[in-house]
């Protein structure tokens, strides 16, 4: 065998010239430059473009907490191809993220989303709201106890997210502290995403059942959108739920329905669908047992029949089945959160300021995004 040595400069992760590319061409750099980046007054700072770049790799090549972008700062090959003349470290990212405010925020993100959308051509989306839950081991900001069914009591953030289902990309995110409801803020979270997608068609709003309330159905109505949310089960939804006697088989132990049903809170009837389920044909079959009915009137029905049930409000008129289909196609929703989490370190950037933790996650999303279109590009 023959072995030879070179001068020349090596790097595992030779593929980001190919980022590099796709970052000249998008020309969000430049976009980056005029919204106003809070600067170190040091005359030996880096700039902050080159910092959110630098961030950017760091995500794209694996790193998932501060202390890993090392990685990057040490790689000569990485900084050579990007033209940074000096790399940012960890506590310079730190440092960078909690100069943001939210007000600079709320200014830099929509106008960064809406240019980045206004850029794709697609139009006529399908949005998906969705929330998570993100386990925190310190006294960050933000950090409270509230739903977390992984870590029972461990205190958490619960961030909302927006998905465009059709290009598989994130119009909008938002970081909430752990003890915060599922609905909470998401009056004004949906009007930022609609401002961000302002000149873009939403053709139809799907999301669980945190979703489900007045304020946010009827917000999505006075749009003119159509929508399917899903409901959660209250103790009157299932005696109406209960009583239907007329279900339509369409599958091997699956049946659907619907009903007008006006619940608690709203201000007019909707068209409700309501999924059954047996379990003892369907053994992996997903959804709610009516067990408040159940033993508030002391019987036993549900644990013989073993059914389970999903119930989705909508304002369409087209047929059940196909409301329904249009919301199992929401679970790729769940995916994407998947994907931030284990691919693209959402969990990991976290810092004592919940505004720094926040402006971070944002960063991320964009990363998320730039590489989504890239796999697009390159299909």
């Amino acid at each position: 065998m023959q072995h030879e040595y070179t001068d020349k400069m090596v790097t595992p992760w030779g593929g980001m010239k190919e980022m590099k590319m796709l970052i000249d061409k998008t020309g969000i750099s430049k976009k980056l430059a005029e919204l106003g980046l809070p600067e170190s007054k040091s005359n030996n700072h880096i700039d902050g473009v080159s910092i959110i770049e630098s961030f950017w790799v760091s995500i794209w090549i694996g790193c998932f907490r501060f202390s890993h972008t090392a990685v990057v700062r040490v790689d000569e090959v990485l900084q050579q191809i990007f033209g940074w003349k000096r790399v940012a470290s960890g506590t310079t990212f730190g440092r960078f993220f909690k100069k943001f405010t939210p007000s600079m925020n709320y200014q830099i993100f929509i106008d960064l989303y809406s240019w980045f959308f206004e850029q794709i051509q697609f139009d006529n989306y399908t949005l998906d709201a969705d929330s998570s839950v993100i386990p925190r081991y310190g006294e960050q900001q933000g950090s409270k106890k509230g739903y977390n069914p992984k870590k029972p009591g461990r205190g958490s953030h619960h961030p909302l997210f927006a998905f465009v289902n059709d290009i598989r990309m994130v119009a909008n995110c938002w970081n909430r502290s752990g003890d915060t409801a599922s609905s909470s803020n998401c009056i004004h979270f949906l009007e930022e995403t609609f401002a961000i997608l302002k000149n873009k068609t939403v053709g139809l709003f799907r999301a669980d059942s945190g979703f489900c309330s007045e304020a946010i159905l009827k917000f999505i109505e006075d749009r003119n959108i159509a929508y399917v949310v899903a409901c959660k089960l209250y103790a009157n939804l299932q005696r109406e739920i209960y009583s239907i006697d007329k279900w339509n088989a369409i599958g091997e132990g699956l049946w659907i329905s619907e009903i007008e049903y006006k619940q608690g809170g709203w201000s007019k009837a909707r068209r409700i669908i309501i999924i059954k389920q047996s379990e003892q044909i369907r053994p992996r079959a997903t959804g709610k047992k009516l067990k408040t009915l159940f033993s508030s009137m002391g019987i036993e029905d549900d644990k013989v029949y073993r059914t389970r049930y999903h119930a989705f409000a909508t304002n369409q008129t087209l047929p059940a089945i196909e409301i329904w289909e249009q919301y199992k196609r929401r679970g790729d929703a769940e995916n994407r959160i998947k994907e931030l989490k284990e691919d693209f370190g959402v969990e990991g950037f976290c810092m004592d300021s919940f505004c720094a933790t926040e402006t971070a996650m944002r960063f991320v999303m964009i990363a998320y995004n730039l590489m989504s279109l890239f796999r697009q590009l390159t299909h």
